[in-house]
């Protein structure tokens, strides 16, 4: 198999430190990583190395829905964003890692898919990216909020 960046993710300890939020046998809850566009920018990733829900077992496509549903909570609530997008392509990772993204009605580049402009932006230096302690912050409060 190739190497694959989302399962480096999930085996590096200081990825896991700075970005990850919770872990259950099936899903990794984390945050995008740096340079994030939002904080807030979180990504469900299942544990296991699959493409995509075609691939889910039994187990993961009954509680899949579920982990969905908590991790957009989760977004919505540290966020106070007005909707949650989830999208997931698949292409610059070939592991199942589906994004949910805040969207603020204040923020026109969060409005529908501005935000894959807004991603390459980021990327390209061209706008700022979350502060790294804006991130950090959030990852606390989502990790004490899932813990409660």
């Amino acid at each position: 198999m190739q190497s694959c960046g989302v399962c480096d993710l999930h085996s590096a300890s200081e990825a896991r430190q700075r970005y990850e939020i919770s872990r259950s046998p099936l899903w990794i809850l984390r945050h995008h990583p740096d340079p994030a566009p939002f904080a807030g920018w979180l990504l469900l990733d299942a544990r296991r190395h699959i493409g995509g829900p075609i691939q889910f077992s039994a187990q993961e496509a009954a509680a899949w829905g579920l982990a969905v549903q908590r991790a957009a909570q989760l977004v919505e609530a540290l966020t106070g964003c007005d909707r949650v997008y989830a999208i997931a392509f698949g292409e610059g990772a070939r592991h199942l890692h589906l994004h949910l993204i805040p969207r603020f009605g204040s923020e026109p580049a969060s409005e529908a898919w501005k935000v894959a402009d807004l991603c390459r932006a980021v990327q390209a230096g061209q706008r700022p990216a979350a502060s790294p302690d804006a991130v950090r912050n959030l990852v606390e409060r989502a990790r004490q909020a899932h813990l409660a």
